[in-house]
């Protein structure tokens, strides 16, 4: 057990330095596959955010692509919606958050594809707006075991016009928030097992580093491709989750 957590944390890890995501939307699955209830796999991704941004956003602010005045308006943001994580997991069904989560990542994917390389336009860095970006991530993705990542980025990009390297560090920045408040109101409702998520965490860091490493030798219009075509299989991994349920 302890050998298949810590190679499920390094992939998971890897996945979410190249991508700029919490993790959660492969290891969510993953923990449900092997037989783990809905809501501690839930729980145990959410930790795992909190070591894989934590690390990942360091490793991109010394590399030069976190730019914190922005990346804070929407993590600050995406901290006090993911605060209302645990009451929507107590209160709401898992096909209901799956739905209306699966809604916006088509609606953003669909901004990030329709979106150029380089963006003509002015980029849109309203720190109000930020926050309420955020605040809606924030409450809807950490109730589904997801950092909220997978939707900022198109968000930035599509609708904001961020450059593709600075939301992506931005997305990963936010998740340290929305993961580590979403692991505050999980713990309070006792969904989190704490000895599996520390082994999973811990070796996530060896992944996010090669993650972040290889996205940053990576030409930016072969990012965004990989970005697509990863954000396209889990949409459809979340429609096929609603489907067989």
């Amino acid at each position: 057990m302890f050998l298949s957590l810590a190679i499920l944390g390094i992939i998971v890890g890897f996945l979410s330095g190249f991508f700029a995501i919490g993790g959660g939307t492969m290891l969510v699955p993953a923990l449900i596959f092997v037989g783990y209830d809905i809501k501690v796999a839930i729980g145990i991704s959410v930790m795992q955010m909190v070591f894989s941004s934590l690390f990942g956003s360091y490793l991109n602010y010394r590399k030069g692509s976190l730019h914190i005045q922005n990346s804070l308006s929407v993590g600050i943001g995406g901290f006090f919606g993911a605060l209302n994580s645990g009451f929507i997991v107590t209160h709401l069904s898992s096909r209901f958050l799956t739905v209306v989560f699966l809604c916006f990542v088509i609606l953003a994917i669909y901004r990030f594809f329709k979106s150029p390389q380089v963006s003509d336009k002015k980029e849109i860095d309203n720190n109000i707006l930020l926050f309420f970006i955020g605040y809606i991530v924030g409450s809807m993705s950490i109730s589904v075991g997801i950092g909220g990542a997978l939707l900022i980025t198109p968000i930035l990009v599509g609708f904001l016009h961020f450059p593709l390297r600075k939301a992506l560090s931005s997305a990963l920045f936010f998740v340290i928030f929305s993961s580590i408040s979403g692991f505050i109101s999980l713990s309070y409702f006792g969904h989190i097992d704490y000895q599996k998520g520390l082994i999973i965490g811990i070796f996530s860091l060896i992944g996010v580093y090669v993650g972040v490493y290889l996205a940053h030798k990576t030409e930016i219009s072969k990012h965004k491709k990989l970005l697509l075509i990863f954000y396209v299989i889990i949409m459809l991994l979340i429609l096929k989750k609603l489907l067989l349920n």
